[in-house]
């Protein structure tokens, strides 16, 4: 008797694997990662601050770097109040001049309400290209709390 079945009535074992099934599950697999690592890979990395109603306390003595954009979009750059009016080329350059004098020095991004998101993110993007690792925004708290 010819079949999968020998005499005894047993199968035969199958010495093939069906991949269809699994061909199919790493199609849908491919499509969801085809999808997803563009959203993963945008961004600028920012460390905020989690409690907003009370200041963070610092232990180093140093002045932070604070660059500021005003309503008309200008930058300016400032360390121990001395403040220098900046386009956003020169920025990168004269920040990274001012960390490698002072190693370690924060870097504090201070924006006026109304500019625009793009305009903060292209700012904290050039700080991140020019070696910043972390960059802090400066808010003010709501009126009535202090």
């Amino acid at each position: 008797m010819h079949g999968p079945f020998n005499r005894m009535g047993r199968r035969k074992p199958m010495n093939e694997i069906n991949v269809v099934p699994f061909i199919d599950v790493m199609l849908v697999l491919l499509v969801i990662f085809m999808i997803t690592a563009p959203m993963l890979t945008q961004g600028v990395k920012v460390d905020l601050p989690q409690v907003t109603s009370e200041p963070i306390e610092d232990s180093e003595d140093r002045d932070p770097i604070v660059v500021s954009v005003d309503r008309d979009g200008q930058i300016f750059v400032s360390l121990s109040g001395d403040e220098t009016a900046v386009d956003l080329d020169q920025l990168g350059e004269r920040v990274r001049i001012l960390l490698e004098r002072e190693p370690g020095t924060r870097v504090l991004v201070r924006g006026d309400r109304n500019v625009a998101y793009g305009q903060i993110v292209t700012l904290m993007s050039t700080l991140q290209t020019s070696g910043v690792a972390n960059v802090g925004l400066i808010s003010e708290p709501p009126p009535g709390e202090a």
